[in-house]
């Protein structure tokens, strides 16, 4: 045994030694070099630009293949991982911290002015936040509307939706928009949408994830199974939204912005549900005349928040020049960047209360973005517990929500087994002491 953990530690004391050796040297005006993980949407160049640009002594270059919480931890503890790093969600961030690779930068923030819990969109202070200390700064803030498709509802003579509606109001809309063709088959549907974002349908019935200490998961409450039978009734009893067969023969290929992005640009559905960011592909298409109007909401109106972060690798002997990158989230030329790409809105809020965000000059025609601006006021973040693998309950509940979508289950037996499963592991959790 202690052979092995002599050969761990001297296999990593050499990893460690290759990426000093590597790492370009910062001498006679050779600028830093910077690696940043992140994912490989096309917008990620035109943001690492701009921060070369007002860096001249930093070059920050992005990895986009070695995404992935595992890879980032197992490399960082090795001495060989990106200066900075993004999170998805809260579980993420406490698995980097507990396991030592993200740099607490409470104070530095602090030197340079910056109060998160002030100037940052609530639904994102997870991505960044633990308890009570700041680990990153958010790269964008969003939430879910729904769009629409102005050729479709004007050759309907359909008035365009606005302002705050109930999904029995949106129902009615979707069905006059489902089309049948003579063979009586479906040619377009009223609604496209992911499930992923399925806590949408279950917090506006007033349904959780978990209770508030985190310790027992009541995904199969009334409400929560409410909000399940929603989603599948929209496919099921009102029929305006595509089956797994029927989603499955209008599939488009695989890349980066498929699925229901695409369908719906293709005309294959008058609406869909999805965040500002669509419209980094949605653009692509000039012809496309484009509305939104915010989600339907049940009993109660909130909506599910989510973004992304970035964070600074705390072994990383240039976490002072990574710093400059996390203040550059921070500050107007990134935010103004994020709200004239697209992506999402601005993490900082005051940046989407500005006349260029309600009207970008480049594109006039985009008269809409009051409506994510509005609905992240009432945009709460998803919920973990400390007590239970964020991603291993993200896999229960997918099997179960993918058989209530192939109508194999019904929701309230489907959220019983998930609750069932994710309490299992809590209690398993709980009693060898594991918090993660």
């Amino acid at each position: 045994m202690r052979k092995s953990i002599t050969g761990i530690f001297c296999g990593l004391a050499l990893l460690s030694l290759f990426a000093w050796y590597i790492q370009p040297r910062e001498n006679n005006g050779i600028k830093t070099s910077l690696v940043w993980v992140s994912d490989d949407n096309p917008v990620r160049s035109e943001q690492i630009a701009l921060f070369n640009k007002l860096h001249g002594d930093i070059k920050l270059n992005l990895d986009s293949s070695n995404v992935g919480m595992e890879k980032v931890i197992v490399q960082s503890l090795a001495g060989v991982g990106p200066d900075l790093f993004d999170c998805g969600n809260n579980y993420q961030l406490s698995s980097y911290i507990k396991s030592g690779v993200a740099w607490d930068i409470t104070d530095e923030l602090k030197k340079a002015g910056i109060d998160v819990n002030k100037q940052v969109w609530p639904a994102v202070l997870p991505l960044i936040t633990y308890n009570g200390r700041v680990y990153g700064f958010p790269d964008n803030a969003s939430t879910d509307a729904i769009w629409f498709n102005k050729a479709i509802l004007d050759k309907a003579h359909i008035p365009y939706p606005t302002g705050s509606w109930t999904w029995d109001k949106f129902i009615k809309l979707a069905q006059r928009l489902t089309i049948r063709g003579e063979n009586g088959r479906i040619i377009q549907y009223g609604l496209l949408f992911d499930w992923g974002s399925w806590q949408h349908f279950v917090f506006q019935q007033g349904g959780r994830m978990y209770s508030s200490d985190g310790r027992r998961c009541v995904i199969d409450s009334p409400e929560a199974v409410a909000g399940i039978q929603l989603m599948h009734d929209l496919i099921y009893k009102y029929k305006v939204m595509p089956t797994p067969a029927a989603e499955s023969a209008i599939a488009t290929s695989g890349g980066w912005g498929t699925g229901p992005i695409t369908q719906f640009s293709a005309g294959k559905g008058a609406m869909v549900i999805g965040g500002r960011y669509f419209l980094c592909s949605l653009r692509k298409d000039p012809s496309l005349r484009l509305g939104a109007v915010e989600l339907p909401h049940s009993s109660k109106r909130v909506f599910y928040g989510y973004g992304r972060s970035t964070l600074i690798n705390k072994n990383s002997p240039k976490r002072y020049e990574a710093l400059k990158y996390i203040l550059y989230l921070a500050g107007k030329d990134y935010n103004e960047l994020v709200n004239h790409q697209a992506d999402g809105i601005a993490p900082v809020i005051e940046y989407s209360y500005t006349t260029n965000y309600l009207h970008d000059p480049d594109y006039p025609e985009e008269t809409f973005n009051a409506v994510w601006r509005d609905a992240m006021k009432n945009a709460i973040p998803g919920e973990t517990s400390p007590y239970i693998n964020g991603s291993l309950a993200f896999r229960i509940m997918q099997k179960q929500l993918d058989l209530v979508k192939a109508d194999s289950k019904l929701p309230s037996d489907a959220m019983k087994t998930a609750a069932n499963q994710i309490n299992a592991e809590i209690q398993k959790n709980i009693k060898n002491g594991t918090v993660q």
